[in-house]
Parts: structure tokens; sequence; C-alpha cells
């Protein structure tokens, strides 16, 4: 739940309420809600879960698959941990590719938020690992939700 653990940095902090005051807006349920053309998704957008021979992409990690939408699905995998640390910058590349309509593109911004408000959360709820690498990946972590929470084009 958002609001019980003291933030390790204090950008988290900021980010914590400004989260706080973005889930609790009437109309992110209608977003998440609205029905987008269906897709068989992983659920999981874990790098491991991912192996490139060179030239295929192979999934190899079906746990949370199912019935989903393409947002929710590039949502995953662009604030996926793994692609945070990774990628960076190279994802927003990668979604560029993609010709979403109106409603996907408000779902898909929706969904980024809520993954990185996810993650960070994770973050600060973690109590393994060094104090020192955790406040560093909560202070980045932080960052990403605030620039998601502040963008205001889709």
């Amino acid at each position: 739940m958002l609001g019980s653990d003291p933030p390790l940095c204090p950008e988290g902090e900021a980010e914590r309420r400004g989260a706080s005051v973005w889930l609790r807006q009437p109309a992110l349920e209608a977003v998440l809600e609205h029905p987008t053309r269906p897709v068989f998704g992983t659920g999981d957008g874990n790098l491991a879960n991912l192996l490139w021979d060179g030239s295929e992409v192979r999934l190899v990690d079906f746990e949370y698959s199912g019935r989903s939408d393409r947002p929710y699905e590039l949502a995953e995998l662009a604030e996926h941990i793994s692609v945070r640390t990774a990628d960076g910058p190279g994802m927003e590349r990668v979604l560029e590719r993609f010709d979403l309509d109106a409603a996907e593109a408000d779902k898909l911004k929706s969904c980024r938020r809520l993954l990185a408000a996810f993650w960070m959360l994770r973050i600060m709820g973690g109590d393994r690992g060094d104090p020192q690498t955790r406040a560093k990946a909560l202070t980045s972590q932080a960052s990403r939700l605030l620039a998601l929470l502040d963008r205001r084009a889709p």
C-alpha cells in the first residue's frame, strides 16, 4: 500500500505521494478497463524470459501468460526493472514502432505509470541486498516515475 513505509531517499517520498494522487483519480479505472484489441501476452517483461539468438527472439517463461492487450504488454516490457536497468532509453524507440490508436496510447501511458509505481514500491519494500544499492535503485526508479507522471503527451 502507498503510504506506510518510510522512503529510502527524499526523492522516493515525493514520487510516492505523486503516484498516490495519480492512482486515486476517478478516470484511471475507466482508462485501464477500456477494452482494446486482445493479444496473447506473457505478462512478465523480464529480459531473462527472452532468448535472442541473433536473428529470432524466443519466449521461455509463460507463468503469467494469457489474454491481455497491447498497451499492457508493451508497458510491462518498457517498464520492467530488468529493461530499465539494461536498456535505458532504447525501449522508447521500440514503442514508437507500434501504430497505436488513441485509446491504446492513453492506456499505454497509464499502464506505464502504474508499472513504474509498482517497481518503485517493490524497491521500497525490499529489505535484501546492499542498502546503498537499493537507495540508488530507488532514486533511479523515483526519477523514472516522476518523468512518467509529469509527461503530458502520450
